[in-house]
């Protein structure tokens, strides 16, 4: 009994290791290519680039169609049964594959019939390149056995890659193209290696699936899947609209703040990739256990993320200069509104991916998540035409407060509560 429960704590800790690893490259490498490509580029194109990539992922949504949560449970608890795994893989595929030929047939409608579209045709064509390696790449799989390893050695290949090619090729304005080709270069190798040891190191078979089970796994991905458009209509959309609203500078000062709080949030994706399925298979039996890991993880979590967030707030103005090399008081201002959001995501990961989602209540999260994504629009549209990159900012705090104050009444009204 003991030495099981080492083993399975050994397993979550070193695929923290392994994601921690990724990690620290994810942010190290950001942090050199972002203010390398602001210098080069300029905030206008860095912000049409920022635009360019905003559109593109409304499409990674729909082609992950909630699986990255969804397969990663059920491979999870299906890990030992090869069968259930082949029909699992297989069926996701197949399901992705028909969403990508969707998606590019509507890119195409779109970059030829919107002017604002139109005039970067072969942007928006290379950056989809992204949307078709994260497709492939299936993460969910290994997510779901626990072998972490291998998505760190790939992601941290593609990574590599893309920041050589940044350096070595981008000198000018005009060579802001090359940025989503390499992008989605790196995508599509990891994409296609990761799926090759599917088949030849993990005999995984490949088979075409029956309808009823197509029909069962986009049954299961609906809710997560609606979940996450509505999570894009208050953080994609708010810079979708930005740009509608306004022009590349604008969208390049909130584009400069929003990635650096990307950045900082890309912290707790370590955690919640190896803890996730972890906590999936424990769920089945073991809730207790479950619910007390979330108790010290929002305590300990939430008292390092809190003075992240102060840091980050009193420290706004030396943060963008060392990035843009200039006052740039804008892009201060939208990082000074967005400080607090590291902290509200750490809630919402633990009271509604650990919790919410572990325990099955994905109606709940759906609706908790649709009712912000409708509140979102209006308020958008209301704000962003008459403040513009400071109303996309302020729009995006209320918004994550929001929900993450659902996320908490639900689960403290519930019999999952967390804290009494």
């Amino acid at each position: 009994m003991l030495s099981a429960k080492l083993k399975e704590y050994k397993t979550v800790g070193s695929n923290f290791a392994y994601l921690s690893v990724l990690n620290f490259v994810t942010i190290i490498l950001p942090l050199v290519t972002f203010p390398y490509l602001v210098e080069k580029l300029g905030i206008e194109m860095f912000g049409l680039l920022a635009f360019s990539t905003s559109i593109i992922t409304y499409f990674q949504i729909l082609t992950d169609y909630g699986f990255n949560l969804t397969a990663t449970k059920h491979i999870s608890q299906n890990r030992n049964n090869v069968r259930k795994i082949s029909e699992i893989v297989s069926s996701v595929y197949i399901i992705k594959l028909l969403l990508i030929v969707i998606s590019f047939i509507v890119l195409l409608l779109l970059i030829n019939v919107i002017p604002k579209l139109e005039n970067h045709k072969l942007l928006y064509i290379l950056t989809f390149g992204s949307v078709v390696g994260q497709s492939i790449f299936p993460v969910w799989y290994y997510q779901g056995i626990e072998k972490m390893k291998i998505i760190t050695i790939l992601n941290i290949f593609a990574k590599v890659l893309f920041t050589i090619l940044i350096f070595v090729f981008i000198k000018r304005k005009s060579d802001y193209f090359l940025v989503p080709l390499f992008n989605s270069l790196g995508f599509l190798i990891i994409g296609i290696t990761s799926s090759m040891l599917l088949y030849f190191k993990y005999k995984v078979i490949f088979y075409l699936p029956t309808k009823k089970e197509l029909f069962f796994y986009l049954k299961d991905g609906w809710d997560i899947f609606f979940s996450n458009i509505s999570v894009t209509l208050y953080t994609t959309s708010i810079l979708t609209i930005l740009g509608i609203f306004s022009n590349n500078i604008i969208v390049g000062y909130y584009s400069i703040a929003d990635k650096i709080v990307q950045i900082i949030r890309s912290i707790m994706q370590p955690v919640s990739q190896s803890l996730f399925p972890y906590l999936a298979s424990k769920a089945l039996t073991k809730k207790k256990e479950v619910l007390f890991l979330n108790k010290k993880m929002l305590l300990y979590g939430g008292l390092g993320m809190s003075a992240v967030c102060i840091l980050l707030y009193l420290l706004s103005d030396v943060i963008i200069f060392l990035i843009t090399k200039d006052y740039s008081s804008e892009s201060a201002q939208v990082l000074k509104i967005l400080s607090p959001i590291p902290l509200l995501i750490l809630f919402a990961n633990i009271f509604a991916l650990f919790t919410m989602i572990v325990f099955q209540r994905h109606k709940q999260y759906s609706s908790i998540i649709v009712s912000a994504g409708i509140i979102s629009i209006p308020l958008s549209c209301v704000l962003i035409p008459i403040y513009h990159h400071i109303g996309a900012a302020i729009t995006v705090l209320l918004i994550e407060i929001y929900v993450t104050v659902r996320y908490v009444l639900y689960v403290q009204n519930s019999d999952l509560k967390l804290f009494k």
